[in-house]
């Protein structure tokens, strides 16, 4: 398959190729609705007219706020078919950094979701030096609409639609001619990093970057994914896993449903079906806790089978990913294991997936492993940002545990001296916006891309990360720990939800930890806590603190002793996005969480070292 060099022309082949065949599914009152491909372009030329009508030009911004939905998709093909630059912006940001945004981007169109993100830019509407027209997705009160400072304009979904059928019967030949003339040199998209530290960065992605993304992705699995395959797509769309994830559909023949929400996968997953799913680490670090808890709760004869399944699937496993045969008294006791204990955890999947896709950090070995005894092939991938989501994925005929894979289609990759992964690939970012100084320093002069993260190839020549360039501590005994392998065995803990290693420049290391509350509240009663505490409440409780040492233990049982953690705190309140300590892709902002907890931090060490 020849891929097209922009995401327009893409996009106008394959709804014309299989016009009745379905392309875009959503859940509504619990039951599955698709639309066909022929509807699927009518929307979206729909809009591309709407825009047109508002005096869109090629190459203005349009920004698009709100959570994950077939009409956030619809309107980013829309504004791609018309040549502008898409602008995605995270539904969980801030008012502030809304305005951020929106000004740096010089967006003058937006799309948003509901009431709730007009009120941020009611707030700071003053600030906002751009924007003259925004589209509301639901409904909004005319209340609030009378708020909007003069200057700029609002019309509803059933307004703008309306408006673009007009514009349809003055110019029917404009969509098409649109497309045809996009260039691969265009900018598809500005995409602002989530931002770990500092102001967000736009990496500007052109639409020839984005093709060659697709193409990539397509060289890797168009033998692996077929014509009636589905998707559920949950992830945020301002994400880039979650816009790869969006696009799927435009070089597969795949149906791409979307789940009503990131907190109704669960539930979406028994409706949609799904035979791919796209996620990130921490889904599956939440299903996996989820289950631990839940074995715990069994009885005696229960937990011994789950102990024994586990046993005899890791045997069929471990022989399986080093290139060996199982015997069959091997294979018969890994599908005994998988018949009583594991076709249950499949199932919670819907029942039908082929295999899962990881990506956005990294996935401990063990869920990996957890989830291939229970027949789900994971695929664990790498990118960036820059990147445009995968440009490293594990093949689907052979995973291994704790690698990333094999560099997809064109991706060229190699190692600095100090083990920092460099890549060179068709689809990479351009440069960041209006930040030479930034843009200078992400590539070497043989014009290679400085991913930031360090890392070294496995025995069988994937591609392993060990951490973040930024987040290695070194210790004031010189020695060299990353962070992250750390904090993966932390959370893979009963109680613990979240964790973050400290001890740069210090003697050892310490952790703030985050309480899973859900995972104490069958155990309160027996440890003398009565009620149904809230967070901060638990997290005050002696007992509590007990129970976080002998798991931080468990795990220092697997680290060298420079690794392990010699003392603890309890985080006050969980880490989340609302109290900025956690980016939107659920990353943690160790800047913000450091500084938060300095007094507390020093407090610890202090009386650890007395």
């Amino acid at each position: 398959m020849n891929i097209d060099k922009t995401i327009s022309k893409i996009f106008l082949r394959k709804t014309s190729k299989s016009p009745r065949k379905n392309a875009i599914g959503w859940i509504d009152q619990n039951e599955l609705h698709f639309i066909s491909n022929e509807e699927y372009m009518q929307k979206v030329r729909t809009l591309f007219y709407g825009l047109i009508a508002q005096g869109l030009s090629i190459q203005d911004k349009v920004a698009i706020l709100g959570n994950s939905s077939k009409e956030w998709h619809f309107f980013d093909l829309a504004s791609m078919c018309a040549r502008a630059i898409v602008i995605p912006v995270y539904p969980t940001y801030l008012a502030h950094e809304v305005e951020y945004i929106l000004n740096h981007s010089e967006s003058s169109f937006l799309v948003l979701e509901n009431e709730s993100q007009l009120l941020k830019i009611i707030e700071v509407q003053d600030q906002l030096k751009y924007l003259k027209q925004i589209i509301g997705l639901k409904n909004v009160s005319e209340e609030l609409i009378l708020k909007l400072k003069e200057g700029i304009s609002f019309l509803s979904l059933e307004q703008f639609i309306k408006l673009g059928q007009d514009e349809f019967q003055k110019s029917p030949k404009l969509f098409e001619e649109s497309i045809y003339s996009s260039d691969p040199h265009d900018i598809a998209s500005i995409i602002y990093t989530s931002g770990t530290t500092g102001e967000p960065k736009g990496a500007v992605i052109s639409q020839k970057a984005f093709s060659a993304m697709l193409e990539n992705v397509y060289n890797a699995l168009r033998t692996n994914i077929l014509p009636n395959d589905r998707s559920l797509i949950f992830l945020p769309l301002s994400h880039v896993l979650g816009r790869c994830d969006s696009f799927l559909n435009l070089i597969f023949e795949l149906e791409g449903v979307y789940a009503e929400s990131i907190d109704k996968v669960v539930d979406n997953l028994q409706i949609a079906k799904p035979s791919i799913l796209i996620s990130v680490p921490r889904i599956f670090e939440k299903v996996y806790s989820k289950i631990m808890d839940q074995i715990q709760k069994e009885s005696d004869l229960k937990k011994k089978v789950f102990d024994w399944a586990q046993h005899a699937s890791k045997v069929y496993f471990d022989k399986i990913n080093h290139d060996k045969a199982p015997t069959t008294f091997e294979i018969l006791q890994k599908n005994l294991a998988y018949k009583l204990v594991f076709q249950k955890i499949y199932n919670r999947f819907g029942g039908r997936i082929r295999f899962l896709v990881s990506g956005g950090a990294p996935l401990s070995p063990e869920i990996m492993s957890f989830l291939q005894f229970a027949n789900l092939t994971i695929l664990e991938g790498y990118g960036l940002t820059e990147t445009i989501a995968p440009c490293v994925l594990n093949p689907v005929v052979r995973q291994i545990p704790g690698a990333i894979g094999l560099p997809l289609g064109d991706v060229q990759i190699k190692f600095a001296e100090d083990g920092e992964i460099l890549v060179k690939t068709q689809a990479l970012f351009s440069y960041y916006y209006k930040n030479d100084t930034a843009t200078k320093e992400s590539f070497n002069n043989e014009g290679w891309f400085l991913t930031g993260d360090i890392g070294e190839l496995t025995p069988e020549g994937y591609i392993k990360i060990t951490d973040r360039k930024k987040d290695i501590i070194i210790t004031s005994a010189g020695k060299n720990v990353a962070p992250q392998k750390i904090e993966n065995l932390l959370k893979l803990q009963k109680h613990i939800s979240n964790a973050l290693v400290v001890g740069d420049k210090r003697k050892f290391l310490v952790a703030i930890l985050c309480l899973d509350r859900e995972s104490f509240l069958d155990e309160l009663d027996s440890m003398g806590i009565s009620g149904r505490p809230d967070y901060e409440t638990l997290a005050a409780q002696a007992s509590i603190y007990q129970v976080l040492e002998k798991e931080v233990e468990m795990a220092n049982a697997e680290l060298a002793s420079f690794e392990s953690i010699k003392g603890f705190m309890i985080a006050p309140a969980e880490f989340t996005i609302e109290n900025g300590q956690l980016t939107p892709s659920l990353k943690l902002k160790k800047k913000v969480i450091l500084k938060t907890y300095a007094n507390a931090i020093d407090a610890l060490y202090k009386k650890l070292e007395s």
